[in-house]
């Protein structure tokens, strides 16, 4: 009777503990293969977000005290909204006046000068005035927005500005809300930007507050030639309310 070798023993020990691993497939090893590219790749994207996310907060901060903004007493939560919607409709080429954000600031008094027309290449404030909200908004301070007609309210969110034309007010300017159930419904309840002797200095000398629109965001009349002519022709104008429903619903600001 012929005997075995413990050499062959252990040999054969060997080849069968190994056998799975010489004869796995093919695809299971490239499956492995790629989930582990595939993790990486994520993990770099990752890290790439939250470097972009980083810089681009460091901008809109640079952007906000370089303009002053801050001493001239707009929300930095507005600038912010409103830059990031700004990036939204340039890269989307809803704007052809890519260096001009108009922003409205509806959380403050009305007594305040709560317009701002910002020169983002220049980093500076070309214009800081009053502006009036809807009566049906608020009195000295606008709470309650709308996108219906007839309702006398303003309406949140991103605007472009369009052509000029005279009117009842004289000069004005038209403006198309580009945000569904919010304000795009601007054309149709003709807001508009004009001037009005209800709005500014001399008005809220002899009032309590400025005096109230049926939703357009009127300015001063003596100052409104100067406003419609540095913001007209497809720039970006947005109007702010720290209104939980616009800001977590508005597309622009969650895209």
């Amino acid at each position: 009777m012929r005997t075995l070798n413990p050499k062959s023993i252990c040999g054969f020990i060997i080849l069968f503990l190994l056998a799975p691993a010489l004869y796995a497939s093919p695809s299971t090893s490239h499956r492995k293969g790629a989930k582990k590219i595939k993790a990486a790749r994520a993990h770099k994207i990752s890290r790439s977000s939250i470097t972009l996310s980083e810089a681009y907060k460091e901008e809109v901060s640079c952007l906000y005290q370089q303009a002053n903004l801050d001493s001239l007493g707009l929300n930095k939560d507005a600038f912010e909204y409103a830059y990031r919607g700004y990036i939204y409709l340039a890269s989307h080429h809803l704007v052809t006046k890519n260096n001009i954000i108009s922003i409205v600031d509806f959380s403050q008094s009305s007594r305040n000068r709560r317009l701002y027309v910002i020169d983002i290449e220049q980093r500076k404030v070309l214009i800081n005035t009053f502006v009036a909200h809807g009566r049906a908004s608020g009195s000295e301070f606008a709470h309650y927005f709308s996108n219906n007609q007839r309702s006398h309210k303003s309406s949140l969110g991103f605007y472009v500005t369009e052509h000029t034309y005279y009117g009842d007010h004289g000069l004005a300017l038209r403006i198309q809300g580009l945000e569904k159930g919010f304000n795009n419904r601007a054309c149709k309840r003709n807001i508009v930007v004009h001037g009005s002797k209800y709005v500014g200095e001399d008005f809220i000398r002899y009032n309590r507050f400025n005096g109230r629109s049926f939703g357009c965001p009127a300015v001063p009349s003596d100052e409104a030639e100067d406003i419609i002519e540095t913001i007209k022709d497809g720039t970006c104008l947005f109007v702010y309310f720290p209104a939980k429903k616009y800001l977590s619903k508005s597309k622009i600001l969650n895209s």
